[in-house]
């Protein structure tokens, strides 16, 4: 019996190194935060209207259903022609806060997949905090992905996407537009 049990622990000692190999993609995270000199229910008012993205300098277009009901959908065209799909699973105008997915994955157009995100704004008193919170995987599933499908690539895409739509965001409502 004790050899039995030796022989099963070395077995499993010996395993443990492709175990570690075949782990795979790990769930990153990118946080972004802007302080916007406008009163919250205006910034809210904007960004909280999950139909419309044209606050965000990458938007084109959108086209959707639902209004800010969850299960509503959108359908953001982007400069470059990618469209991306997503579908709201949360909305709460008290708290200022909405959460989304995207609904149909294109890492041609954004290096990710099993996106979600979270959108809030904090009232500073005559000032408000937006922060963009969002949660992914990297473009590819399996371990040694290409470049461009990276954990690295789905990071700075993300983070590139949030700091561009924040100030943008920042931007239409400071300057009144």
């Amino acid at each position: 019996m004790k050899k039995m049990f030796a022989a099963l622990v070395a077995g499993l000692v010996a395993l443990a190194p492709l175990a570690a190999a075949a782990h795979g993609p790990t769930r990153q995270k990118v946080t972004e935060t802007i302080e916007i000199n406008a009163p919250a229910d205006k910034v809210w008012a904007v960004v909280g209207n999950f139909q419309d993205m044209s606050w965000h300098p990458a938007v084109t277009s959108t086209e959707g259903t639902g209004g800010n009901d969850v299960g509503a959908s959108r359908k953001l065209t982007l400069q470059g022609g990618g469209v991306l799909e997503e579908g709201l699973e949360k909305y709460d105008a008290a708290k200022m806060m909405l959460f989304y997915r995207i609904t149909k994955d294109d890492v041609k157009v954004l290096p990710v997949t099993n996106y979600s995100s979270r959108i809030t704004v904090k009232d500073l008193g005559g000032k408000s905090e937006v922060t963009w919170w969002g949660a992914f995987y990297r473009g590819y599933p399996n371990n040694d992905p290409p470049a461009e499908l990276s954990d690295e690539a789905a990071l700075n895409a993300v983070t590139g996407v949030y700091k561009s739509g924040l100030e943008g965001l920042k931007k239409k409502l400071e300057s009144g537009t």
